[in-house]
């Protein structure tokens, strides 16, 4: 194996970084790259690159770059109204509303909280769970669900919480196994937990899907011992896995989770959430109990419901199983001795690596025009707009496998 790569450079990336270093707090790495613009499934650099992008912001641009609905929704709501605070209400927050409700089959009983991220929704999520008068609440260890307070309480990832310990009371990290939560849910009586907080596909792990069945039996169970089932949809909802949200790949009508949270995809590159609740849950939040400033304003919620709406005009869920399958397909063809495994569902897709290179293929990667993510130190996530091609595929497939032969030990 050759030498890492070294980072992109340009005379406007170099300065750009400069800048950006001089003003941007610690917490930000050294961007990889400085964007200027983009159209459709690729974007360019400021210094006139570019990149094939199977990323999406991870699992946010669930359209693309520049999709005319989402320029003309984003340039019509604002020459009408862009803010209105929690005060008032718009047709835009009403329609966007409606449509989640719709799409996740929560019927008449389903509510919906807007907020500006998924790691808003998750907090929404946890305030609901306290509401119970329950005090413990189950999580999974390797899952994520955001960095503010509340959220990293519940994300399974030590060395991100241990800074800012001590976390939120009550919550507790399980190893993904139905013997672990069965037991956590019958201890102390079986009635002292408020909640089940999970993701059906550990994203932030390397795309772990759930183990077969695990969805329908934590249902079950949460069930029995009157606990909420939370699943947490916001890498995973809008259509990216071939159904609107990735619960429905295994329950039904008739277990559906008490609440999902949402975001990324559903906004199309416009900051929103939301937290949608069914059943009892729905009564939880009474007057005063939760607010936002921005959550539910027009634009975000009037460009949501038009990328919504785009996506099932479109058939993209369909487009994303197909598209999906041939690129898990592609890449064993391409039979490299790093890969050992293909993850995932539609088009949120894990590569397992036999070495921990995963860094290195990305960079390799980058200097062949494709944006790709290192989700581990042995895995690699892709998540590219659900309106990708055949010759897209292609492309990324061409681009993949030579930074595949160059990562090689």
């Amino acid at each position: 194996m050759s030498a890492a790569p070294q980072p992109i450079t340009g005379l406007q990336t170099d300065a750009l970084r400069e800048r950006f270093a001089a003003v941007a707090m610690r917490s930000a790495p050294s961007p990889q790259l400085v964007l200027e613009s983009g159209r459709g499934v690729t974007v360019r650099d400021v210094d006139g690159r570019e990149y094939l992008d199977f990323l999406s912001g991870i699992a946010v641009n669930a359209l693309g770059h520049a999709h005319p609905v989402v320029v003309e929704a984003l340039s019509a709501q604002a020459t009408r109204l862009i803010h209105v605070s929690n005060y008032f209400s718009t047709p835009q927050y009403i329609a966007f509303a409606e449509r989640l409700v719709r799409l996740s089959g929560f019927g008449e009983s389903g509510r919906v909280y807007a907020a500006n991220s998924g790691a808003e929704a998750i907090e929404a999520a946890v305030k609901l769970a306290r509401l119970t008068g329950r005090p413990r609440v189950l999580a999974f260890e390797g899952g994520f669900h955001g960095r503010t307070m509340g959220a990293l309480a519940v994300t399974g990832k030590p060395a991100l919480q241990s800074p800012f310990a001590p976390m939120l009371p009550g919550v507790e990290h399980l190893p993904t196994s139905l013997e672990a939560l069965e037991a956590a849910l019958a201890r102390d009586g079986g009635d002292k937990v408020a909640a089940v907080i999970l993701e059906p596909i550990k994203g932030e792990a390397g795309v772990v899907p759930l183990p077969d069945g695990f969805l329908r039996e934590a249902r079950r169970l949460t069930r029995v011992h009157g606990t909420l089932l939370i699943v947490d949809e916001i890498q995973t909802g809008a259509g990216r896995t071939g159904t609107w949200f990735a619960f429905q790949h295994e329950l039904g009508p008739d277990d559906l989770p008490d609440a999902i949270t949402v975001a990324k995809g559903i906004g199309g590159g416009v900051p929103v959430g939301a937290l949608v609740t069914r059943g009892a849950a729905s009564e939880l939040f009474t007057l005063g109990h939760h607010g936002s400033t921005f959550g539910g304003n027009p634009l975000a919620t009037g460009v949501a419901d038009a990328v919504l709406h785009e996506i099932e005009r479109a058939d993209l869920l369909s487009a994303a199983l197909e598209r999906g399958e041939q690129v898990r397909e592609g890449i064993l063809s391409i039979a490299s001795p790093l890969v050992t495994e293909v993850r995932g569902r539609g088009l949120l897709i894990g590569i397992g690596l036999a070495e921990a290179v995963a860094a290195r293929v990305v960079a390799e990667a980058l200097q062949r025009g494709l944006i790709i993510n290192a989700a581990t130190e042995s895995s690699i996530r892709l998540a590219p707009p659900l309106i990708i091609d055949e010759n897209d595929v292609d492309r990324f497939l061409t681009l993949f496998a030579a930074s595949l032969e160059a990562s090689q030990p």
